[in-house]
């Protein structure tokens, strides 16, 4: 009996050890995301462990920051990720400048790193030893935000007072998407009264945007560099009794915001397309582990959202 359990044994594991070293094997990738706070990002990181999950193929080990601005939680996912060794990694930095040195650290330990959401800065990445052409998968934030904002002045008409809410200033899509908003100023030649930071949160965006209405009561538009910072501006607007009477618009689509545009308190959005852009950052960087050389841009869509689109 005990020669036979044995035996038994001996084939059992025989038959386990393959499938053990088969799920060994398994490439790991690290992703580096922003404020999970979002809801942009929290349908982000649902999107690529929904991915991961229907791939099966890899290990997906996510990470967020706590704000906006806790860019050290990146560091650190960073630093973690390069110790564990992991086979790739896709980074949406909260800062275009601060993460670059992770990045050469990473690139440096042989592990690819596909940058994804936010552009790393391309001084950055040349002073400290990058190509400035560094793979970035993602949208045109400049042509999304320029897109909602010719929207708002079409309603609004040529001359109106307008308001733009900044993103963090330490991040290329915040600049971009202030770049955009004043493409559509210059255009419809809007008289632009305040454009002023609230680092992408809700609360700081309410606390900035209350102050503004009591600053400039006149204000007919507000152009929200992302939709976290739409619903602090729409709950202002409401305490201040003014709904109905400024236009909103934001960035991300997020599902609170549909709903904002839906009951007629916020204009319109844009869809970035957030469940889907880590996954597709993902799918490149396996084309680079696959033996592709890619660098550059590979463009991600925006479209404007209305309370047309969400009928």
């Amino acid at each position: 009996m005990r020669k036979l359990l044995s035996v038994v044994l001996a084939v059992s594991l025989l038959i386990l050890l393959p499938c053990a070293a088969g799920a060994a094997e398994k490439p790991v990738v690290g992703l580096v995301m922003k404020s999970l706070a979002n809801e942009f990002f929290k349908t982000m990181e649902e999107g690529a462990r929904k991915y991961a999950a229907e791939d099966g193929t890899f290990e997906l080990i996510p990470v967020g920051m706590n704000s906006e601005t806790d860019i050290d939680t990146q560091i650190n996912a960073m630093e973690n990720f390069i110790a564990k060794k992991v086979d790739l990694i896709v980074l949406a930095p909260a800062d275009s400048v601060g993460l670059v040195p992770s990045v050469k650290k990473a690139v440096d330990a042989g592990i690819p790193v596909v940058n994804f959401d936010v552009t790393l800065d391309k001084k950055a990445l040349v002073d400290n030893g990058l190509p400035e052409n560094f793979l970035f998968v993602g949208p045109d934030n400049t042509l999304g935000s320029e897109l909602v904002g010719d929207f708002m002045a079409e309603k609004l008409g040529k001359g109106a007072k307008v308001i733009i809410i900044e993103g963090n200033p330490g991040a290329d899509n915040a600049k971009q998407r202030k770049e955009g908003f004043m493409k559509t100023v210059e255009k419809y030649e809007l008289d632009l009264l305040a454009s002023n930071t609230a680092h992408w949160e809700t609360e700081e965006a309410n606390t900035l945007m209350t102050n503004l209405l009591t600053k400039h009561p006149d204000v007919q538009g507000v152009m929200c560099a992302n939709d976290s910072m739409a619903l602090g501006v729409v709950k202002a607007i409401e305490a201040a009794g003014m709904l109905g009477k400024i236009e909103v618009v934001g960035f991300d689509n997020i599902g609170a915001c549909q709903q904002l545009i839906k009951e007629g308190k916020m204009l319109a959005t844009v869809d970035q397309f957030g469940p889907e852009m880590a996954a597709n950052a993902i799918k490149v960087g396996f084309r680079i582990l696959g033996g592709e050389k890619l660098d550059g841009w590979e463009k991600t869509p925006v479209k404007v959202v209305s309370a047309a689109d969400l009928k």
